[in-house]
This record gives structure tokens, sequence and C-alpha cells, in this order.
């Protein structure tokens, strides 16, 4: 059973920020080449690699930018006992 110290975990808002100004350029960026990115990522082939790639980029900074806002805003999950 991990020890409390008392004190008040340090809030993440740093990382909140930084994921979640990386998550609207990711939008941007895509929003902004849409037709580039619907002709490339249409091609097949080795190309079909992309929209997979894409989707796992786009999760791992959006998920990391919500928990990380959950997180500042004193929303975690119950620990079981």
């Amino acid at each position: 059973m991990a020890k409390t110290t008392g004190k008040p975990a340090k809030k993440p808002y740093a990382k909140a920020l930084l994921f979640g100004v990386l998550s609207l350029a990711l939008y941007i960026a895509v929003f902004a080449n849409e037709v580039f990115v619907r002709s490339t990522w249409a091609k097949g082939g080795v190309y079909a690699i992309l929209p997979i790639v894409t989707v796992f980029v786009f999760s791992f900074v959006h998920g990391t930018f919500a928990d990380s806002l959950m997180s500042s805003l004193g929303i975690v999950a119950k620990k079981k006992k």
C-alpha cells in the first residue's frame, strides 16, 4: 500500500497547456491541408499506414491533454482500497 505524505499532488498545468496547444496545432494542420491529406492517405499500398499513424498520434496527444486537464481540475479516478 502506498504511503501518503499529506502534501497535495502537484497539478500538471504546464503539461495540460502544452498538450492542449499541440492538439490544437495538429487539428489546424490537418484541416488546413485537407486536400493533401485526403489525396495522400487514400493512395493505398504503403500509404495505408498513414491514417493509422495519424490516429495513434492524435489519440496520444489528445488523451494526454485530457488526462492532464482533468488532473489539473482535481478530477481523478477513485482509488480502490
